[in-house]
């Protein structure tokens, strides 16, 4: 199955040459489950030619906020939106879960509560599971017809569904211990407060749940295309 990657954020230019970038980190996530990948780094203004040049879609996460004035934010809105009208495969992570709902009609605002960063607990519907969050900006109010599947005390939406067609998620699962280090270094110091730093590098080695919500990330986008699971 062939999944396009609308890449909205660059990873910070320290970390690239060991780490990677967004792509390969995604197609590291979803490896064993028999997808292709064509990247559209849209950030930088490219978008596909249309819904069909891809049978899935994931939309990544950024450093930008999906209500910024980013001369790439409407064009991805719309696509977005003919995505979801034509009822193709869709999966949003952090700023793809922010700016899916803010395309079909939700709201997305900088959370006065401040930032969560770091192996955090989730409520998928009376399960638990820990992922690593990075953010600050959130979903205050899913899009009509969207259905919150997970959440916990600081994030009220923290996984939205969409039918049985579009899953976005909050957390960051393509990130590895490893790399959720460098953010620490490379973007946290001087703007997260120093506790959450700390917090989040005392948990670097404790379990996450990125290999579950890969597979579930997998699911929705075969089940949507039809694809044998």
């Amino acid at each position: 199955m062939h999944i396009g990657i609308l890449q909205t954020g660059l990873v910070p230019d320290a970390l690239k040459p060991e780490m990677g970038d967004y792509p390969a980190m995604f197609a590291d996530l979803l490896d064993g489950h028999g997808f292709t990948f064509t990247t559209w780094v849209v950030c930088d203004g490219e978008m596909p030619p249309g819904i069909d040049a891809a049978e899935g879609w994931l939309i990544t996460g950024s450093r930008h906020g999906a209500y910024e004035q980013h001369p790439w934010i409407a064009p991805l809105e719309e696509f977005i939106r003919a995505v979801n009208g034509a009822r193709r495969p869709m999966v949003g992570i952090c700023f793809g879960h922010q700016i899916i709902a803010q395309a079909l009609g939700g709201r997305v605002e900088k959370f006065s509560g401040g930032w969560a960063v770091g192996r955090t607990a989730y409520d998928f519907e009376g399960q638990t599971m820990y992922l690593n969050a990075w953010h600050q900006d959130q979903v205050v109010a899913p899009p009509p017809g969207a259905r919150t599947v997970a959440r916990n005390d600081f994030c009220a939406h923290a996984a939205l569904a969409y039918g049985d067609h579009i899953f976005t998620v909050q957390a960051h699962p393509e990130h590895s211990p490893a790399f959720h280090k460098g953010l620490i270094e490379t973007r946290g110091r001087g703007l997260v407060p120093e506790a959450l730093l700390a917090r989040a590098e005392a948990d670097l080695d404790k379990p996450l749940g990125n290999g579950a919500m890969a597979d579930r990330l997998a699911g929705v986008l075969k089940a949507a295309a039809n694809v044998e699971v």
